[in-house]
């Protein structure tokens, strides 16, 4: 074993001896793992307040017990949920980062023709952003020239010239994206929240340069940096989780609804399944609201880039809450076209839990996410009427759709592109001295 190693083990037993007695007699009797363990350890690292810390080990202690399936993503948010709810502290980690945001310009490399940009965002905006250029970058014909990365980039500039579409670049006058125009359209956003924060419960140190005081010789810098004042404690305290994202502590949401952020009461969703296999809007809200994720076994994929999947088949199975579920792109290809004697298997309760079934007989179980970080909200809804599948053909998997072009030849088109980079730097680089 490494120094390093030793040194981190130590300083792992010191913090479950001295910080987190709970979760130490947990870990003792064999209730969680060693990587639960540690990540608690870690994300609780900063918590001073003892009374903050003896009540965060006695949830968590609570808590873990079935933390040990879930991806570190999933893992680090649960700790997450429990140290914002409990640590006032965190809020001035927050308050630092969100003090911190700039986006910075470089000076344009004559060269090249370009410039550097980097910068930080409120998580939020960054996800507006992000969903924007996305959709700007799509907006073109598929004979557009640029990458994705490419088009994303030249997007920012068309925002900044108050353009809401990105123009292509195909030479096409038949293109009717080689022209375009128009105003910008609406971005939205979800962010997932147990309970309606008021914006009198904003932070009005988030913005702005932190109050200045006078120094006393002697005092140590973490002394000083303490003297900035904590904000108001928000009671209840509101757990707010951002799509796609972290958790967003209550004074940023606050901020946001002061900002005009539109709050909408999620309710279940009807009883009575809808005729059409497409969920309406509400009800397509409600279930990537509630699962958060992907559904298969340790898939992270956020709901909103995932697709609806009917767990028992359309027409045989309702357009209803109870028989719909998220699944990546990936995950629900496989579902559909690798099931029976050999592929997965799967049944979803009205409570959203799905209990998948691997191809060796291995069962899984996964529960929606929102029921690890709401518990409270109650997401049952009504059973399907329980419905025989049809039998699957046993070629089915030979129905699977194929790449457009395979992958050899996509990595052979990225060489070749790569390769057209350098041949201008490499013909000067080989090019004879002059005489």
């Amino acid at each position: 074993m490494s120094h390093a190693r030793a040194s981190g083990q130590m300083r792992l037993g010191l913090a479950l001896s001295r910080r987190l007695p709970r979760v130490a007699a947990m870990f003792s009797d064999g209730l969680v793992s060693y990587r639960v363990v540690a990540a608690i350890v870690w994300r609780s690292q900063l918590v001073e307040d003892d009374d903050a810390l003896a009540a965060i080990d006695a949830a968590i202690a609570d808590d873990s017990r079935t933390w040990g399936p879930l991806s570190d993503q999933k893992l680090e948010q649960a700790i997450d949920n429990w140290v914002e709810q409990f640590d006032p502290g965190a809020l001035r980690r927050t308050r630092a980062q969100a003090r911190s945001r700039e986006i910075r310009i470089g000076d344009r490399d004559g060269e090249s023709g370009t410039s550097a940009m980097w910068g930080r965002l409120f998580s939020t905006d960054a996800a507006i952003l992000q969903r924007r250029l996305t959709q700007m970058a799509y907006g073109v014909c598929d004979a557009d020239p640029r990458t994705v990365d490419q088009r994303r980039a030249d997007a920012l500039g068309a925002l900044a010239a108050g353009s809401d579409q990105l123009m292509c670049l195909c030479g096409s006058v038949a293109c009717d994206a080689a022209d375009s125009g128009g105003s910008a359209s609406a971005v939205v956003i979800h962010v997932l929240t147990d309970a309606v924060t008021t914006p009198s419960n904003s932070d009005p140190n988030v913005s702005g340069r932190p109050e200045s005081r006078p120094y006393t010789r002697g005092t140590s810098l973490c002394e000083y940096l303490a003297g900035d004042p904590e904000p108001e404690a928000t009671c209840p305290v509101s757990t707010s989780i951002l799509l796609g994202g972290g958790v967003i502590p209550s004074p940023l949401l606050a901020e946001l609804i002061r900002s005009g952020a539109q709050v909408r009461p999620t309710g279940a969703p009807s009883n009575q399944p809808e005729l059409r296999y497409r969920p309406s809007t509400a009800l397509d809200e409600f279930v990537r609201l509630r699962d958060l994720t992907c559904r298969f076994p340790n898939c992270d994929r956020p709901a909103e880039r995932c697709d609806l999947d009917h767990a028992i088949a359309w027409p045989l199975g309702p357009t209803h809450a109870s028989n719909l579920r998220t699944l990546c792109r990936k995950h629900h290809l496989l579902k559909t076209f690798w099931t029976g004697e050999r592929g997965w298997t799967d049944r979803q309760f009205p409570d959203g839990v799905i209990r998948w079934t691997s191809p060796t007989g291995r069962v899984y179980t996964t529960v929606p996410g929102s029921r690890l970080l709401f518990p409270d909200w109650d997401t049952m809804t009504a059973p399907v009427p329980a419905i025989q599948p049809a039998d699957e053909s046993a070629n089915k998997g030979l129905q699977m759709p194929l790449r457009r072009r395979p992958r050899v030849t996509e990595e052979a088109r990225r060489i070749k592109r790569e390769r057209a980079l350098n041949d201008t730097r490499v013909a000067e680089r080989t090019r004879p001295p002059p005489f």
